[in-house]
């Protein structure tokens, strides 16, 4: 079978050119396209070599353009380049045929304005400082001597690598690495969970809980550090328990976690220091107190010993003390003894006087019996006074009340006038003709019927006026009563 070969005797017709070739071929094609040019963008990356050339990058938001900047051209430069300008700057298109790339060679730069992304971090950094995330009080210094140290890096590169090389050296502690990436796509997300994921470890839990948090990343571009600018990442540092500390890029780096962190440090290397102290130092200095306390004491020692024989030569012979004390003792036992015997002498003495001035008391008890017994007899005739007093006098009251009495006047004559209701009438107002009224006398009562009424002194006298015969019963007024 023979196949088609046109294709192949095609290729073979094209002419074979090497890498250096092509290269050459494509910047000779791009330096004669655009011999000058102006490119307006924002700086990235930049970083001076020790030669004194600028490299660096130019971007917008869909490109981004390798720029360098010769030495004998970058002191004439009129603008200092830093990360974040946005510039406009005018050179020639070329390429660089070591990295396949194309480039701007840079003989004059101008500011443009001020770069997008510094400008968002700006005004990003200025809202969660209204908030208070930033706030020195909200800061808690992290423990002298952690047992265990939580890291938020990359798992792989020098990072992780330089910080658990310096822990060791200084003072080895347990170490646990929340894996994340720390740019690109995802990278504050993950970032963020694991400050929150550390945080939320229980004290006592299987994984221990760190004492301090140590969130890391090399030195890069803006563009490379925009993790860690991140409203997520920030908040989640800013509201952690655990002491954080920053250590994001190089020195001159400086990211929004670094203001919401507890401490900031200048590289991670940095970070591992302050987290922990220096295992020798602290063995020296421990030796070197111990050794001061040593000589502070047996100083003291020395300094005790020498004022207590001090004070001993100024005390008084002791031997002497005592002799002079039992002397006294002696003395005082012997008076003693004899005061005792003059007391008692003295006590008895004044007992027996005491006891010649009391009274028999049988003689005590006849004399209160005697006198006990006229008490008792002035008692008995004062309650007869007493009683026949009263008597007397209630017999008194009773003679006056009989004498007030309404039925000793009934008795001179007198009647006691009383309406139906029984009420005493003492007035000839209060009734009128035809009235029941009733009459009680001092032996009896009786009922009569008001036939008529007049002044005062009316009916009364040694004559009375005749009346009528009264009509029959059946023709007299029904109101008339029968006299009992």
């Amino acid at each position: 079978m023979i196949g088609d070969t046109s294709t192949s005797n095609t290729e073979h017709n094209l002419p074979e050119l090497t890498v250096s070739e092509v290269s050459m071929a494509l910047k000779a094609t791009v330096e004669g396209a655009f011999q000058r040019v102006r490119v307006r963008g924002e700086i990235s990356g930049f970083k001076q070599a020790a030669s004194g050339h600028m490299y660096f990058s130019l971007k917008d938001a869909d490109a981004v353009l390798d720029g360098v900047c010769w030495r004998g051209t970058a002191g004439r430069l009129r603008v200092g380049p830093e990360d974040g300008l946005e510039v406009v700057a005018t050179g020639r298109l070329t390429t660089y045929a070591g990295r396949s790339k194309y480039q701007i060679v840079v003989d004059a730069m101008e500011m443009a304005g001020e770069g997008a992304l510094l400008k968002m971090l700006e005004d990003r950094r200025r809202k969660l400082a209204a908030e208070g995330l930033f706030d020195e009080d909200r800061k808690q210094p992290p423990p002298f001597l952690p047992d265990v140290i939580g890291i938020v890096t990359s798992p792989t590169g020098a990072v992780i690598r330089d910080i658990l090389h310096r822990l060791a050296d200084r003072f080895p502690r347990r170490v646990l690495v929340w894996p994340v990436r720390v740019q690109g796509d995802g990278a504050a997300e993950e970032i963020a969970a694991a400050i929150e994921g550390f945080n939320g470890l229980a004290p006592n839990g299987e994984v221990p809980r760190p004492d301090v948090l140590i969130v890391a990343r090399g030195g890069g571009s803006i563009e490379d550090l925009w993790a860690f600018n991140e409203e997520a990442v920030v908040r989640a540092a800013a509201d952690g328990d655990i002491p954080l500390i920053s250590a994001v890029g190089h020195e001159t780096d400086t990211t929004l976690i670094d203001f919401a962190a507890d401490l900031r440090a200048p590289t991670p290397t940095a970070a591992a220091e302050m987290a922990v102290p220096v295992r020798h130092e602290l063995l020296a200095q421990v030796i070197d107190n111990g050794a001061r306390m040593t000589n502070a004491v047996n100083r003291a020692l020395r300094d005790g010993r020498v004022r207590l024989d001090g004070q001993a030569r100024g005390l008084p012979d002791l031997r002497r003390l005592v002799e002079d004390a039992v002397q006294r003792l002696d003395d005082w036992g012997e008076r003693l003894g004899n005061s005792l015997t003059a007391g008692l002498n003295s006590r008895r003495a004044e007992v027996a006087g005491t006891a010649g001035r009391l009274r028999k008391p049988d003689f005590m008890i006849a004399q209160s019996r005697e006198h006990l017994a006229g008490e008792v007899r002035a008692l008995k005739r004062a309650g007869a006074a007493l009683i026949n007093d009263r008597t007397g006098r209630l017999g008194q009251a009773a003679a006056l009340l009989e004498s007030f009495s309404y039925e000793r006047i009934l008795e001179r004559g007198f009647a006691l006038v009383t309406d139906r209701d029984g009420q005493a009438v003492a007035s000839a107002r209060g009734v009128a003709p035809g009235d029941d009224i009733g009459l009680r006398f001092a032996d009896g009562g009786v009922r009569a019927v008001v036939s008529e009424a007049g002044p005062a002194g009316w009916g009364v006298g040694p004559k009375v006026a005749r009346t009528k015969k009264p009509a029959s019963r059946k023709a007299s007024d029904e109101r008339q009563g029968k006299l009992l």
